[in-house]
């Protein structure tokens, strides 16, 4: 990866923000911030921003949120609600909003910065990210990034001349899901009504009723997945190493950093990532936004060795928590900063562990219906060069991240064996 801060034709910041007052969070000249989601990974935005000064309220859908355990005060709502959350911007009065999650009426986030006010990337970008359709169309007819073959469907016949247009096996997801909810395979067209009711029941819509479109998209022979954290800031757009990870079902459960692929490969995944976040700050501009903030672009490495676009998060990205073992700054720092108007060059996501050292996280995924108690962490933690963050989340209903075990190590696989043992030897007990 070339060492080059990538700058965009940028406004200027007095244009599109107002300077903040830091450093005096619970005085009157205060930068206020609302989180909209306040799980483990905006529990860590938090903590950086006010570790900064900013004034933080963490808002999620249930009591005990990890952010709202450490934020100056929390809110419990329906962030999907418009009234809801237009009531509770309302009452905040916040500087700058971030959204942590995608179950928000991003229509209230328009007026809230035809009002003054900050959103982080941009109301735009929110809108588009959460949004499969309008995000593929972007990224692969608009901006030209290679994708999978797909297509689109509203009715489950039109599923099925999708699904006969990119061939077998194919993947139908959702246009508005997360976490792989409502994701599945069909191998031939006999799965294609159960991978439509399946999509139906995890999809998000502001209507019960409401029918979800669903892509259909070609099965890619990967060889693996990558997410590249990509940072738009004041001073332009910069990446971070990139990061390999392990999922399930559509969801995180191991990353690593470096990934250990051929450099070539490294500089045309950040190039896409690149791309596609110039591309997403574009359209902010174009509406009078900063769009700053930290990307998670996800891409697809295929078996010959080229790489596809599969979609981006406008936020930290679960893969990302390896940085807090792996870069000078966290991508939660980063996020902060950036947010804030701070400049965030290249120097700052450098990898700061020992040339020839790997980085490794690996979710901690309790299943049950309870309470969850850990014990046993001075012998999880025994090992040198491990971590661990545990989540505080009240409880877990099915299966639920509620931790995450980190570690540095010589290569990829002894750093990832590392965090299996910290999970091995914590006692998790449900009450």
């Amino acid at each position: 990866m070339s060492d080059i801060t990538h700058h965009l034709p940028l406004l200027k910041a007095a244009q599109i923000v107002n300077n903040h007052a830091l450093g005096s969070p619970l005085g009157t000249q205060r930068t206020k911030i609302l989180m909209l989601g306040s799980g483990e990974l905006g529990k860590e935005i938090a903590i950086e921003l006010m570790r900064l000064g900013a004034w933080v309220c963490a808002a999620d859908s249930y009591e005990g949120a990890p952010a709202a355990q450490i934020a100056h005060e929390a809110r419990v709502l329906d962030m999907a609600n418009p009234d809801q959350l237009d009531a509770l911007i309302d009452e905040i009065q916040p500087d700058i909003i971030i959204p942590e999650v995608e179950a928000i009426a991003t229509q209230e986030l328009r007026k809230a910065v035809d009002a003054g006010i900050q959103v982080t990337p941009s109301s735009q970008i929110a809108a588009i990210c959460m949004d499969r359709e309008r995000l593929r169309v972007l990224a692969h007819e608009t901006l030209g990034l290679p994708t999978t073959p797909y297509r689109f469907a509203g009715s489950l016949d039109e599923l099925v001349a999708g699904a006969q247009a990119v061939g077998f096996p194919c993947v139908i997801k959702p246009i508005m899901s997360s976490s792989g909810h409502g994701q599945s395979v069909a191998h031939t067209p006999d799965d294609l009504e159960s991978s439509w009711t399946e999509a139906q029941h995890g999809r998000r819509a502001a209507d019960d009723d409401e029918v979800s479109r669903v892509i259909v998209e070609a099965f890619a022979p990967l060889e693996s997945e990558l997410t590249v954290l990509t940072v738009s800031s004041s001073a332009g757009v910069v990446t971070c190493q990139a990061i390999g990870q392990r999922q399930e079902d559509g969801d995180y459960r191991e990353s690593w950093q470096p990934v250990g692929l051929d450099q070539e490969v490294l500089d045309r995944a950040h190039d896409l990532a690149v791309q596609i976040v110039d591309g997403l700050v574009d359209i902010s501009h174009q509406h009078n936004e900063p769009g700053w903030g930290v990307f998670g672009v996800e891409l697809f490495v295929l078996k010959d060795g080229s790489l596809l676009f599969n979609e981006v998060s406008p936020r930290p990205h679960d893969t990302g928590m390896v940085t807090i073992m792996s870069q000078r700054l966290s991508e939660f720092a980063l996020h902060a900063r950036a947010v804030l108007g701070i400049p965030v060059s290249q120097s700052d996501t450098r990898l700061t562990i020992p040339e020839g050292t790997t980085a490794a996280s690996r979710a901690i995924v309790v299943h049950g219906n309870a309470e969850v108690v850990f014990s046993g962490v001075e012998h999880a933690l025994s090992t040198e060069d491990t971590d661990l963050r545990l989540f505080g989340k009240p409880n877990v209903h099915g299966h639920r991240r509620m931790g995450v075990a980190l570690s540095t190590a010589p290569t990829v696989a002894e750093a990832r064996e590392k965090t299996q043992n910290i999970l091995e030897s914590l006692h998790i007990t449900l009450l």
